[in-house]
């Protein structure tokens, strides 16, 4: 199942899905170019900060790197230097902690295909800095997994509320039962709530 097609079974599915397909269009998720590192490591980058911004830092920290974001070359670059590109103390030891422990073998990059959503979450959360949510984003857009529902993103929350008409935004818990609607096709429900505060803002 593609995205494209995911999306027009929720238009199907439910009104306000096939406004949002009508006005955004099918989603825009091409295949990611990008090694599971690069994917986590610009993940990591992208926690708690505007797309923007995350962007900018990301380009500074591939930079610094040589413009090859792998295990060796961060752990072969001085901590400061990570900083320089704007990276915050904790995003920098989370980076360097994320590979040591690739490159010592304690969380495999070369399997992640074969494994569940939570198992993957699971094995992934064990570096530092690295929750739920940042998991969760690997899943979604360097696996292109379809069903994954990140309750703990304010953007999908958000979006939920002013695309449904909700008066108040709705806590993790209940967005969580709110997805269920979704099924198996969460992860482009999620898309489409990101794009409302993005591109149908008011």
């Amino acid at each position: 199942m593609t995205h494209a097609r995911a999306a027009a079974e929720l238009a199907v599915r439910d009104p306000v899905m096939a406004r949002l397909v009508a006005e955004v269009g099918p989603p825009r998720l091409g295949p990611s170019r990008r090694s599971p590192f690069e994917a986590l490591a610009r993940a990591i980058c992208f926690q708690q900060l505007s797309g923007r911004a995350a962007a900018t830092i990301y380009a500074r920290l591939e930079e610094a790197l040589g413009g090859a974001v792998t295990p060796l070359a961060v752990l072969e670059t001085p901590a400061e230097q990570l900083r320089r590109a704007g990276l915050s103390a904790a995003k920098a030891l989370s980076i360097v902690d994320l590979a040591a422990k690739v490159a010592g073998g304690t969380v495999p990059l070369d399997d992640v295909d074969k494994l569940s959503d939570e198992e993957l979450i699971a094995r992934l959360v064990v570096v530092r800095g690295v929750g739920r949510w940042t998991a969760e984003m690997f899943l979604m857009f360097q696996l292109r997994r379809l069903d994954v529902w990140p309750v703990d993103d304010l953007g999908v929350r958000k979006g939920y509320a002013r695309a449904y008409g909700l008066a108040l935004v709705p806590p993790p818990r209940a967005l969580g039962l709110l997805g269920e609607a979704f099924r198996p096709y969460r992860s482009v429900a999620a898309w489409y709530c990101w794009r409302v505060m993005d591109e149908l803002p008011g």
